[in-house]
């Protein structure tokens, strides 16, 4: 299991923080300093939907100019956007071979998809 986010994101922190309470097992990959393939962002997008992968509520979309916002129309340019800016992606993701098993944090779906 891989958990994609940012080590300083404080969602990602309670993401974590409950999957270590846990017991749950995992590898992180900070994309701030691994950085994100295109090619994992397709497969992500094919699953969730580029509109749910890209992070409209965080302060980097909220601090791009209205004119570069306006140009997120498709799942291409949403890609581009956050292999430019990484801390647009909603996070964390959870992925397990290859299927996104969470997006975000809620400890419900913790529990039902990670075993409680």
């Amino acid at each position: 299991m891989i958990v994609y986010g940012i080590k300083n994101c404080n969602t990602v922190k309670k993401a974590l923080t409950w999957l270590d309470a846990h017991g749950v097992a995992y590898e992180f990959h900070d994309y701030k300093k691994k950085g994100i393939s295109a090619e994992a962002l397709q497969r992500w997008s094919r699953q969730v939907g580029w509109e749910s992968l890209l992070n409209r509520k965080g302060l980097t979309w909220k601090q791009l100019p209205e004119a570069e916002r306006a140009k997120v129309k498709t799942e291409r340019d949403a890609i581009q956007l956050m292999m430019d800016k990484t801390s647009s992606i909603k996070r964390p993701i959870i992925e397990v071979k290859g299927k996104v098993l969470v997006l975000g944090f809620d400890e419900a779906a913790y529990a039902r998809e990670l075993g409680e």
